[in-house]
Order: C-alpha cells, then structure tokens, then sequence
C-alpha cells in the first residue's frame, strides 16, 4: 500500500446521522477512491515529496491527450480522467526503499483511525450575481421606490478618480477552488470506498474532490476526548493520595 496522505473521490451527497444520544449530525458521503499511484516525485529529483495518484473510473482512452497517454503507458496504467498531487507521509517518506511504488493502489483504508480530514473541490458555479449575494451586503431601503440591491457609491470622486483594485463589486460568483479543513470522519466503509464526514464539503454531487488528512487537526477540549484526556486538577489529587 502506498503510504500517501490523500486520496481523490466524488461527492455522493449529504444525508443525517443519530448519535448514541439522539443528537443528529448533517453528514457527506464521498467516493474515496479506488485510486492508483502514477507518479512519485522525490526531494532529490523534484525538490519535494509527493505522490500523483489518478481516480480509477471508467475513461475511454480516446478522450485522454497524446502526452498524458504516454504517460499512463510508461507503466502500464489504467486511463484516469482526475490526477492530482497529495503529500506523502512525513514519518513514512523514503528515497529508495520503495515506500511509494508506481502502480500501487491507494484506497480508503488509509483513514481508518485519523479523525479529521481536509476536502478540497470546486465550488458550485452562481453566474454573474450582485453584492448582495455576492458579498452579503445589506444593501439600501426596502421601500417603494427604492432599488435595494444596488451596489452604491464607490468612491471615485475628485480623488482618487479612479476606482482602486479589489472593490467588492457585482461579478462571477463560484467555479473557486475552496478548502474546508478539519472535518470529522463518522465512518470508513472499506467494502464500497465511502467516507462519511460531518459537514458540507464544495460542489455538488458528482463533483470531485481531494481529500488528505488534516494539515492542522483541532485540539480536543477537556472532558470531550475521552479516556485519554487528563484532568490536571483531578490528576493531582490521585497523586497527592499515593503519596
């Protein structure tokens, strides 16, 4: 197995699940996988660590370009439509004992036991929008009579006769590369590939998806990470007893 940090996978949709004391949790099904490793790049050859992988799906090898088959055919790969790059393992990365192989297949096993992970997708597309929608202005009177929704003064009077770079304006809103970090994972369903993260993740159905584990996970507060948190207060009251 290749010891990478991330697999590729679609969205599948959202749906709710009940917890042991009845609370309920929004919830996202993802495709996680299966995956294959097409190239593993090096710090001594590249400059820094990492792994291609492409989603295994059904591609017809027409539809790929001339170059990207001949690189899939230097080793005999399956043709992938989606490719991205995910890091490797930093306690697992190696330069020539073969930790990362070509051709390796990379599934969703590799986030059993991690508890939070990182999604990045592409969000949906909202066309050409207005400030209102697009930057959540509360916009003007509601009155009859009045345009509410329009965007106002913009400050480009006498000075500075001109409007400056990066004025919130109406435009095209969404199709962003969009990260959403530390999502908890509720279920890893080895079997079908699935992931089960609470939350909402960008896209929409069927969109793809880059999932790695978390770059920064959330540090769990006391009394709510169980046996293996420590009370300070109630630790030194058990020492004081030994002693």
């Amino acid at each position: 197995m290749a010891k990478v940090a991330g697999i590729l996978g679609k969205k599948v949709g959202m749906t709710q699940l009940f917890d042991d004391k009845g609370d309920v949790h929004p919830a996202t099904v993802l495709q996680a996988g299966p995956c294959v490793v097409t190239q593993h790049k090096t710090q001594t050859r590249d400059g820094y660590d990492a792994a291609q992988i492409g989603l295994v799906e059904f591609v017809k090898e027409s539809r790929l370009t001339k170059p990207m088959r001949g690189h899939l055919g230097k080793h005999s790969l399956p043709p992938v439509k989606f490719m991205r790059e995910v890091p490797v393992d930093v306690e697992e990365k190696t330069e020539g004992n073969g930790a990362v192989k070509v051709g390796e297949r990379v599934l969703v096993d590799i986030f059993e036991g991690e508890r939070f992970v990182d999604v990045v997708g592409i969000s949906k597309g909202r066309g050409f929008t207005g400030v209102v929608k697009r930057h959540h202005f509360a916009g003007g009177p509601k009155s009859h009579g009045s345009m509410f929704q329009i965007t106002g003064s913009i400050g480009s009077s006498a000075f500075p006769s001109r409007v400056f770079k990066g004025m919130r304006m109406s435009g095209h809103m969404g199709v962003d590369r969009v990260t959403v970090r530390n999502l908890r994972v509720l279920g890893v369903d080895k079997e079908d590939n699935l992931l089960v993260v609470e939350g909402s993740v960008p896209g929409p159905n069927g969109g793809y998806l880059v999932i790695t584990k978390a770059k920064k996970p959330p540090r769990e507060r006391r009394g709510f990470a169980g046996a293996a948190t420590i009370d300070p207060l109630k630790a030194a009251k058990r020492a004081a007893k030994k002693a």
